[in-house]
């Protein structure tokens, strides 16, 4: 089952994607008195959005469940929630939680590129933490395209952070904006220059130089003739992450782009989701 959430971040009522494990019901209105309750405030809607079409015969709420939070790519609508990559997840016996970013899909606020926006992943997982069927030591974040931001940035910023995985992702905003031509207007209108001229702005939104504030085992996915975010920022990435002795491991998908083919993605979720169930392991060459 999905449903689209309005929760607060900031004074910002934005919205998110809350994925139960395939099979799994819950009802809406509980879960909206539940955000309500937590925020101190009414009219957060809570919307029906899919469900499934089995049911499992145990109920929702009979175990505490491990979180993958999916950090989505792009900007504005380029890069939008993929809610066919949700329902990818959901027999992985994961809840997801997918933050749409402020001013997009009818929320309230401005994107920033990881910059204020980040507050509204941590607002979504300080309540996540609360639900009684969540297990709050076990949230992971995934980062794919531009989400490896702010999912580097979440896994810097929060405790207890499970592990996290970046998909395809930017690990250096200074030099995609070297790299993408297409995408610098863009983003010296949204971090307020160029690199040159603001470069806290780039380096705050760039996981390589957060690398030293991470505490949690790291997977770094990539295709290798990825045209839109250089194979390069991962393997520079993953190079620094093993040179802090980070927990890490490098699933490179030979051959294919930013985006693989359906059968390649759903195999590279599945092993994803199981190295997300294993245990904490020294870094992998």
């Amino acid at each position: 089952m999905i449903y689209q959430l309005t929760y607060l971040s900031d004074t910002y009522k934005v919205k998110g994607y809350l994925c139960l494990p395939y099979g799994y019901d819950f009802p809406a209105a509980a879960l909206q008195a539940s955000l309500e309750n937590y925020y101190q405030t009414g009219n957060l809607p809570v919307t029906e959005i899919a469900k499934s079409r089995l049911a499992e015969d145990g109920m929702l709420t009979d175990r505490k469940w491990p979180v993958l939070v999916y950090c989505r790519g792009g900007i504005g609508k380029v890069g939008a929630v993929k809610t066919a990559w949700l329902e990818d997840f959901s027999p992985h016996g994961h809840l997801i939680f997918a933050p749409c970013y402020r001013g997009n899909e009818g929320g309230e606020g401005r994107d920033e590129f990881g910059g204020a926006d980040q507050e509204d992943v941590n607002s979504a997982i300080r309540f996540l933490r609360t639900l009684p069927f969540v297990d709050p030591a076990r949230i992971s974040v995934m980062g794919f395209s531009r989400g490896s931001i702010n999912a580097t940035q979440t896994a810097a910023g929060l405790q207890q952070i499970h592990k996290l995985v970046l998909w395809g992702g930017v690990s250096d905003l200074a030099v995609t904006y070297e790299e993408r031509i297409d995408l610098r207007r863009m983003l010296k209108r949204v971090l307020g220059g160029t690199p040159s001229r603001k470069p806290e702005a780039y380096a705050s939104r760039s996981p390589i130089r957060l690398v030293s504030r991470l505490a949690c085992p790291v997977l770094v996915m990539h295709g290798s003739e990825d045209q839109q975010v250089d194979i390069g920022h991962s393997l520079r990435l993953y190079e620094k992450l093993k040179k802090e002795g980070l927990p890490c491991m490098f699933h490179r998908y030979e051959g294919y782009g930013h985006h693989l083919p359906a059968p390649i993605h759903k195999e590279a979720i599945s092993r994803m989701f199981r190295w997300l169930e294993q245990n904490k392991k020294p870094a992998e060459g």
